[in-house]
């Protein structure tokens, strides 16, 4: 079954309201076997959502509609939906009633204007709305279904989980649609598609099809599955075979194949080793911290984390000579290392990781570019020391850095040795 998602609001077209709904649709859609291939965001203007409406109708078996079903004269969806189904639209009294009961329990009067959250496309079902005075609408149009649900989260989210239990998932037939993610770091996008190319274009005739969308995001790639079968279990058990494939082919470069960012990734492993880790930090001005902290339960292997922005603070919180930012600069692998052991010994744990770098937009050089980043890695007696050359703004190289010194810290923790051939997208 294919769905489309239109979520109205000329709010959600400015750049101070986010369409969160659509996200929210689309996991409950997705659990049930419904695939989402399309998701449009309309202002609130009759004639665009008819438009909208009709060539949904064309091809996707269910449309769902989240807002434009409040009491002013700019919410329209109800009228739109009953202009392209040629409805007429009649005033549902005991929709009037109710609401009128609710003002009446906070001490207020129902202002007349509410009477349009009663109008109901004639022939549609009214959708209960516990949390709110819009009741939903289902309404079938040949062998498509079509629900207008409220905007408001808080509204919308239990109406939709009641519209797929009770009207949704029997229409499915038990099919089941599941997804993985894979993602990897250390490669680019194009040398990934090139290798794993031959491995999925071979799913799409197996007996249970698996779907692949390939993503370039800021300092990793990911590979996301799909597989659609009679029952999860099927789904899943294709799904596991395929991250097997792609696993034999790209090995330790998938750093997760179950979704976790790479942060609860290096997290795991140093709590299922028992290491404590301590970090100094120059040009991502704590972010690595920051990154290894919000992993709930990061208090069992973050020891510490200093902020060495200064070469003088490089001295005094993390050891570093003087003498030797004088002979090779700050930005540098020697410095990089000797921050790394300085806050390694400070801290007295097994890691310590220092990285310096230029994130710019100014104070780069022809010799090191803004871009330039130094990360060391020290892992008991394992030294990884690497200067990387990353491209974009500031806070691209400053994530970029962050995410390079994990995945060290996560390949010198498996005893696994790092790809040099490191690039990223601009």
């Amino acid at each position: 079954m294919r769905a489309c998602i239109i979520a109205v609001g000329s709010e959600l077209l400015t750049p101070f309201r986010v369409d969160t709904n659509s996200l929210a649709i689309t996991e409950r859609l997705n659990a049930v076997g419904i695939d989402v291939r399309m998701k449009a965001v309309l202002g609130d203007d009759l004639d665009e959502l008819a438009r909208g409406f009709s060539a949904a109708l064309e091809w996707a078996d269910v449309i769902v509609f989240t807002g434009g079903l409040g009491p002013t004269e700019d919410d329209l969806t109800r009228e739109a939906v009953a202009r392209v189904l040629d409805l007429p639209l009649d005033i549902d009294q005991p929709t009037v009633e109710r609401i009128r009961a609710r003002f009446e329990r906070r001490g207020m009067t129902m202002p007349e204007n509410n009477r349009r959250q009663a109008m109901v496309p004639r022939g549609a079902t009214l959708l209960d709305n516990p949390n709110g005075t819009a009741p939903g609408l289902w309404l079938e149009h040949g062998s498509t279904a079509v629900v207008l649900l409220p905007g408001p989260p808080r509204e919308m989210t239990p109406m939709i989980e009641a519209v797929i239990a009770e009207r949704l998932e029997p229409r499915s037939h038990g099919v089941r649609l599941v997804r993985r993610v894979l993602k990897l770091t250390g490669r680019t996008e194009s040398d990934v598609d090139q290798h794993a190319q031959p491995i999925y274009s071979r799913w799409t005739s197996q007996p249970i099809p698996i779907s692949t969308t390939i993503l370039a995001v800021l300092g990793q790639i990911e590979l996301h599955l799909t597989a659609r079968a009679a029952s999860r279990d099927a789904a899943a058990a294709a799904l596991d075979r395929a991250v097997g494939e792609l696993t034999a082919e790209f090995g330790e470069t998938i750093y997760s194949a179950d979704g976790r960012p790479l942060e609860a990734v290096v997290g795991d492993l140093l709590r299922e080793r028992g290491l404590k880790i301590a970090v100094a930090e120059s040009c991502t001005g704590g972010l690595l911290a920051s990154r290894l902290t919000d992993v709930p339960g990061s208090s069992d292997y973050v020891e510490r984390g200093v902020v060495c922005y200064s070469n003088r603070s490089k001295t005094e919180l993390a050891g570093v000579p003087a003498a030797l930012i004088t002979e090779h600069g700050a930005v540098s692998e020697p410095v990089a290392r000797a921050m790394a052991e300085g806050i390694r010994a400070a801290a007295a744990t097994n890691i310590g990781i220092g990285i310096t770098g230029i994130a710019g937009p100014g104070g780069g050089s022809p010799e090191k570019p803004v871009g330039t980043v130094s990360v060391a890695v020290i892992v008991d007696a394992e030294v990884r020391v690497r200067t990387f050359q990353f491209l974009g703004g500031r806070e691209m190289v400053k994530f970029q850095a962050a995410q390079a010194a994990l995945n060290m810290t996560r390949l010198a923790v498996m005893g696994v040795q790092g790809q040099r051939e490191w690039a990223e997208r601009p």
